[in-house]
């Protein structure tokens, strides 16, 4: 059967240049995005699609150059906007809006995967291996006593492409050098410094591409570094990447597929992948190693939506697998249909069983099924809490801790733990337990929803769910806390729409300018 005509936009914005004043805008490697067009749109020629090219130059642009556009699908090359890099990664979400397709990760993956810090504490928190890190923000300085041993690399948080990322990054004990580089980023960056544990030894580049539903791990590729002298750090800094008459440039070629132990290629086939599906991650990415001297793999970024110009090294992996580079962008553009029409609404599924419960308010789609939770749900929870950017990376590993224990402990524990399942997806949690010293009170120790499933009525039916379990326990009294920042407005218009009444304020209880709100709802004997 002939394959229907799409038409194809391909966007991208425009790169950045020096603003004269000496900061450090990076020019080569705002201006690969050119290549990076050039390259899509030649594959799109060969392949016989309609295609045309967009522009932007701010944030403000995308929804109106999306507006003018009749095309089916949006061929994402947005790397980001000045002053304000992080908004490229809702370009997904605005496309979805006009009812486009787009290429590339979605909004949730690609704003995890930027912030180092969070998806870093979501890889660990899912038992994946990364080194041990630190967060500095601006105006803040590095805290010595409670630093872990050295050596360390400290980069920018929110950067990719090595932006901010040389020699001088690398610092081999505490002290002033140390200070030193973590001031260099707050200056020169205007964002908070990543102080990491440098893990010395070899670094691999793990290209992974999603093909019929499933990731698929491309031939690994190792950086070498025989060239380097003793003392030269053995990294994949700035000028190695981007400035072609470095030193750096030309004394790391790639070889591919790298020389591993069976050992460790089946360590690395197992974790890139589950790197990816941890941060929500779900089509072509590069997930970056380190391996230390006792062959021990390390995770050190997962890049959603790599470079993928032609001398790239998602382009070399492709080509060591024997996949064109046409292929590839057939294959991005089929897998963003294909996410469009999933994402569509369906009629309901016939013969759903009794354990089932419709969300309240839903129509026109399947409904959800709320059961106890597996250990094969862990990392689809901890993906969506870290999703939501509300949580600190210490409350990420809280929820670990409680979900891990629910789980050991069942029924019979302390929390009661249960998911929400719809068309064989983990989409939401909730988590209560009784208050210690108290008779017939319980605390509602967790309640969330993934980003992408919400205005679903799936929180509506976890909280009921819960509220008939607490009744059922002889419990007549729950007590939520939560934030009162303002990211929080949702949650509290949730917490009231449902029936709960605020109850008390403890100013700066999580930070300043940051109170405990605590609400509270009684229970009739069946709940609700």
């Amino acid at each position: 059967m002939p394959r229907r005509t799409v038409s194809v936009l391909i966007l991208y914005n425009q790169p950045l240049q020096s603003d004269g004043k000496g900061s450090p805008a990076f020019v080569e490697s705002q201006a690969g995005v050119l290549d990076e067009v050039r390259a899509v749109a030649e594959a799109c020629r060969a392949l016989c699609v309609s295609y045309d090219t967009g522009l932007v130059r701010r944030f403000d642009d995308v929804a109106e150059v999306l507006a003018g556009s009749d095309h089916d699908v949006v061929f994402n090359l947005v790397e980001g906007f000045e002053h304000q890099p992080e908004l490229a990664c809702h370009v997904p979400s605005l496309a979805a809006a006009f009812g486009k397709a787009c290429t590339g990760n979605e909004t949730p993956g690609l704003l995890l995967s930027l912030d180092k810090g969070v998806s870093k504490a979501v890889l660990r928190a899912a038992g994946l291996p990364c080194p041990a890190g630190v967060v500095v923000e601006p105006g803040q300085s590095v805290r010595r006593s409670s630093l872990f041993d050295g050596p360390y690399i400290v980069k920018p948080l929110s950067a990719d492409a090595s932006e901010g990322i040389d020699n001088a990054a690398i610092v081999r004990s505490k002290g002033p050098r140390l200070t030193a580089a973590v001031a260099r980023v707050h200056e020169q960056f205007a964002q908070a410094a990543l102080v990491e544990q440098f893990i010395e030894g070899r670094e691999l580049n793990i290209s992974v591409i999603s093909r019929n539903g499933r990731a698929e791990v491309l031939p690994p590729a190792e950086i070498d570094f025989s060239a380097f002298g003793p003392d030269q750090p053995r990294i994949v800094g700035y000028d190695a990447k981007w400035r072609s008459d470095s030193f750096e440039y030309n004394n790391t070629p790639r070889i591919i597929p790298a020389p591993l132990s069976r050992r460790l290629a089946a360590e690395i086939r197992r974790l890139a992948p589950a790197a990816c599906k941890a941060l929500g991650c779900t089509d072509y990415c590069r997930v970056d190693f380190r391996v230390d001297r006792s062959n021990r793999p390390f995770i050190i970024e997962v890049n959603a939506n790599p470079d993928i110009s032609p001398d790239a090294g998602f382009a070399a992996a492709l080509s060591a697998a024997g996949i064109a580079y046409r292929q590839f962008v057939r294959l991005a553009i089929d897998n963003a249909l294909a996410r469009r029409a999933q994402a569509m609404p369906r009629k309901p599924k016939a013969g759903r069983k009794a354990a089932a419960v419709a969300a309240p308010g839903s129509t026109g789609e399947s409904a959800a099924i709320i059961r106890r939770p597996r250990a094969s749900d862990r990392g689809a929870v901890m993906a969506f809490l870290a999703r939501s950017r509300l949580f600190r990376p210490g409350e990420l590993d809280v929820a670990r801790e409680v979900f891990d224990e629910a789980l050991t402990a069942g029924p019979q524990g302390h929390y009661q733990s249960f998911v929400v399942e719809s068309d064989g997806q983990t989409l939401g949690w909730v988590c209560w337990g009784p208050t210690p010293c108290t008779v017939a009170t319980c605390d509602l120790y967790w309640i969330a929803v993934a980003p992408e499933a919400r205005q679903r009525g799936l929180g509506r039916a976890l909280i009921a769910f819960a509220e008939r379990g607490i009744a059922a326990a002889g419990k007549s009294l729950v007590v939520v806390e939560t934030s009162g920042r303002p990211a929080y407005e949702p949650a509290r218009a949730f917490y009231a729409a449902v029936g709960y009444e605020p109850a008390a304020t403890i100013a700066d209880f999580y930070g300043p300018g940051d109170p405990k709100l605590i609400f509270t709802k009684r229970l009739s004997a069946t709940g609700g």
